[in-house]
């Protein structure tokens, strides 16, 4: 508990939680993005297997 509350009131704890937050948000921008595509993509294969 103590480690917690010296990173709390440690700037470099603070930044360090900051990056880590920042991260999650691009991870889970990315995994969002990719979904979306990939099933553009699928669909776009599915298209072209059927026209052949």
């Amino acid at each position: 508990m103590s480690i917690l509350k010296s990173l709390f009131r440690n700037a470099k704890g603070a930044t360090a939680i900051e990056y880590g937050l920042i991260a999650a948000l691009i991870a889970v921008a990315c995994i969002t993005a990719m979904d979306a595509l990939g099933s553009g993509v699928a669909g776009s294969f599915d298209n072209a297997s059927t026209s052949l």
